[in-house]
Parts: structure tokens; sequence; C-alpha cells
């Protein structure tokens, strides 16, 4: 089996993660999905920044893992969920790093969506 590239953040790739002081709920036709005040804000490079979310503040019974899956080499290898209720547009709209690199190891247990497959977002 060929291994797989692992590449470490640097000044050409920078990530960060820094705690997020807003109130961040995530919604899905009408239902809360998501509500924390423990986000933490992923910015990589110059792509948007994500907002990271702990399992714990996810209501994970909305949630169905798929069999799809990707790879980063920054962050390791990602799994996907999807939210049945959000029908064709939500599918893998949820990602997560279960056992990230090091250098991001605090998104372990934290999930990821994606803005266009659910209906907000929202830093309150």
């Amino acid at each position: 089996m060929m291994s797989k590239a692992v590449k470490i953040p640097g000044p050409d790739h920078p990530i960060t993660i820094t705690p997020n002081a807003a109130r961040v709920v995530v919604t899905l036709g009408g239902r809360v999905i998501a509500d924390t005040r423990r986000a933490l804000t992923l910015q990589e490079a110059a792509y948007p920044a994500v907002q990271y979310i702990p399992r714990e503040d996810v209501d994970m019974e909305l949630l169905e893992r798929t069999e799809h899956a990707t790879y980063c080499p920054y962050k390791g290898d990602c799994a996907y969920y999807s939210i049945p209720s959000g029908g064709e547009r939500s599918v893998n709209a949820v990602w997560s790093y279960e056992a990230p690199y090091a250098a991001v190891k605090d998104i372990k247990n934290y999930l990821a969506f994606y803005p266009g497959r659910v209906d907000s977002i929202e830093e309150r």
C-alpha cells in the first residue's frame, strides 16, 4: 500500500486554530443541528475560515455517516455525514477528522458543516 504524503503547515500553507468567542448555531429546515459556545475557528491558507463544532454540541441523531472519505495531507483522513432531513442538498454536508495529524489535533471529535448544504451557520 502506498503511504500518504503528510505535510506540516508552515509559512507557505499556514493553519491556525483559535477558540471562537461567539455562539455558533447551525440550522437546516427550521431545526437547530448544532449550537455551541465552544467552536474552534480553523483558518487554512487563503481558504475561508471554517467553524469546527464539538460533537457533544451537535444533534448527532440528525446525522447519518456516509461511505464518502477524503484525505488532506495537512489534516489527515476525513469522514463525512449527511443530514437526511435536508434531502439531496445535504448529502455529505458535514465532515470530521477523527484522527487528525498532530498539527491540527485540536479538531479531533469536532465537526464542520458546508455552508451551502445547511440553511445557516450563524455566529451570534
